[in-house]
């Protein structure tokens, strides 16, 4: 028997939903009756709209879409402003204090503490400027990811732009294609570094060339069947075929409506694209793709760029753009670092103004939760590196700051298990000042994500972490499984897991031991994925044992049972339509 959201979905979906969701918030949130609300939270993630976890009833978090990390001039600063006026809480994170944004792995944006009520009006401010939520959550197509700086890149091999764009419009927007058995990636990467990160994705397109006609001619390579959650990890497949810009959209339409028709919609354990593809097979997706979706003829794969890619490679140097680069048409841009992809709302429009000030005013996002200035003139460089934002999200940041990424945690994520981002920026600036780096390491990846969905891909990171339980000392505690040697490039691998269940407090030494481990036992010019597979699992156990430390984690004691991880109070939210208050104790 399917889901009972497979019926909810038949009943509404796509604009209807809308119209739905707009009536609610008119009526406010007791208007939505106590036994439907499980249905119309899951429905409502279609348009961007997530309600929060428990103890926070009455809250949601919003989700916003764009094509390949583009935020047009105007946009950042609409977001912004939403941020500042509504989505400010009842209570204040300790590191990032009350109304910020979180940039997420790919390439968009979510806004937390938003009142139904208040969706219409944020609704309108990001709409005039452009700013779409929809299908940006529920059974659909996500974000359509790519490189951040196409068209811009000086090495780059072939413009992505008005693909992903087509994409985004004609074949995300349809409603046709809005019910999906589950959530579906899509990814074009068009640079030479490999930043989309076509391997985790449910169809991904890698620049290749192929003769066609005698003719050398630039396209793109397709896989299909990657992604991550669930301890049940798949790199992308190749499907043996390339496609030009112009025959790349309708392969990429006919393998979302052959998953649509035929996805698994009985099992969402199952559901996702990947292990439609461990069932079908490649060979036969294929071939039911030539046969029934796509009309002109399937060309075999050419040669792709494989070996070139450096984004998230486990190189020791960049990849991510952060820094100030040259573009193809001689200005710049200046890629800022936000340590786990929090900004403060007032940062986000500082950031805006500075990409006003000194640059054509679009703002681009990376999938490692990070923003670009675009366009600066050479000769407003020192102008904008004097602003003070960058003092705090600088182009030259630490490596350990460089290289963090963390999902949202269970400050607001019904499914995590342990607090996120405020623990990981106070690792890392733990590590900073307890730990030496070889000169030539510009970063080190340590992901953080708070349960087994991997939304922070600890299973691609150097040093990858995912929140756990565990017993200390007779007590409950927050605690993390420790993992290394992952990465994507040429060659994507998933990390090893080194440690299970090490309390939180603990943790950081582990990293401090694999760190200083690596600086000290590496050859000359070594990446730490290199020496990770060079050393071997084994050895890299004995050598990074948990210990308590000088580190001290003030959030050990199971976030998830209380409203909020930071307050011990009672929870402000209604739990019920007579508005009963959710003791933090519940």
């Amino acid at each position: 028997m399917a889901p009972e959201i497979e019926e909810w979905k038949d009943e509404c979906y796509g604009e209807e939903l809308r119209k739905k969701l707009l009536e609610f918030a008119e009526a406010g949130w007791d208007s939505i009756p106590d036994d439907e609300r499980e249905k119309w939270f899951s429905l409502f993630k279609h348009w961007g709209v997530f309600h929060q976890r428990d103890g926070q009833e009455s809250y949601f978090m919003m989700r916003l879409q764009n094509a390949g990390g583009v935020l047009r001039p105007g946009q950042l600063r609409a977001i912004g402003e939403v941020a500042r006026d509504y989505a400010t809480g009842p209570a204040e994170n300790p590191e990032f204090g009350n109304g910020f944004i979180d940039l997420t792995t790919r390439q968009s944006v979510q806004l937390h503490w938003i009142k139904l009520e208040d969706v219409p009006a944020i609704w309108e401010r990001l709409e005039s400027v452009g700013v779409s939520s929809r299908s940006s959550g529920g059974d659909s197509m996500r974000n359509m990811a790519g490189c951040p700086v196409a068209g811009r890149d000086e090495q780059e091999f072939i413009d992505s732009r008005d693909l992903l764009e087509r994409l985004n419009t004609a074949l995300r927007e349809d409603d046709a294609l809005a019910d999906l058995p589950r959530k579906f990636n899509v990814s074009v990467t068009g640079c030479r570094e490999g930043c989309a990160q076509d391997s985790i994705n449910d169809i991904g397109l890698e620049p290749a060339e192929k003769s066609v006609g005698g003719e050398p001619t630039r396209g793109y390579n397709v896989r299909i069947g990657g992604g991550l959650g669930g301890r049940q990890p798949r790199e992308a497949r190749p499907l043996d075929v390339f496609v030009t810009e112009e025959e790349a959209y309708p392969v990429v339409r006919g393998f979302v409506e052959l998953y649509q028709e035929h996805g698994n919609r009985e099992n969402r354990q199952k559901s996702r694209s990947r292990f439609f593809v461990d069932d079908w097979g490649v060979e036969e997706i294929r071939a039911t793709l030539q046969k029934e979706y796509v009309d002109s003829e399937l060309r075999t794969a050419g040669e792709d760029l494989r070996e070139e890619y450096s984004y998230n490679a486990g190189t020791c140097r960049g990849g991510d753009h952060v820094g100030v680069h040259r573009q193809r048409n001689g200005e710049y841009y200046v890629g800022l670092s936000v340590p786990v992809g929090r900004l403060r709302a007032e940062e986000a429009i500082a950031i805006a103004d500075c990409a006003e000030a000194y640059g054509s005013g679009e703002v681009r996002l990376s999938r490692r939760q990070n923003p670009l200035i675009m366009d600066v003139p050479e000769g407003d460089l020192d102008a904008l590196l004097s602003e003070p934002v960058l003092d705090t999200h600088s182009p030259e940041p630490h490596p350990f700051q460089r290289g963090s990424i963390a999902c949202t945690g269970t400050e607001f994520c019904p499914l995590a298990l342990t607090e996120t981002k405020a623990r990981l920026a106070r690792t890392i600036r733990w590590l900073r000042d307890n730990c030496e780096l070889p000169d030539d390491v510009e970063d080190v990846h340590i992901h953080y994500s708070g349960c087994t969905a991997d939304c922070g891909q600890a299973l691609t990171a150097d040093i990858g972490l995912q929140g756990m339980r565990a017993r200390k000392n007779g007590e409950m505690v927050e605690a993390l499984d420790i993992g290394v040697g992952g990465g994507m490039g040429e060659n994507p691998s998933f990390i090893d897991w080194i440690h299970q269940r090490v309390p939180a407090d603990e943790a950081p030494t582990v990293v401090k031991k694999l760190v200083e481990g690596y600086a000290a036992h590496r050859e000359e010019g070594q990446s730490f994925r290199d020496w990770v597979g060079e050393t071997g699992a084994e050895t890299l156990v004995e050598l990074a044992e948990p210990e308590e430390s000088s580190y001290e984690d003030p959030w050990m004691y199971d976030a998830k049972g209380s409203w909020y991880p930071f307050d011990d109070g009672e929870s402000p939210a209604p739990t019920t339509v007579d508005g009963t208050p959710l003791s933090a104790d519940d």
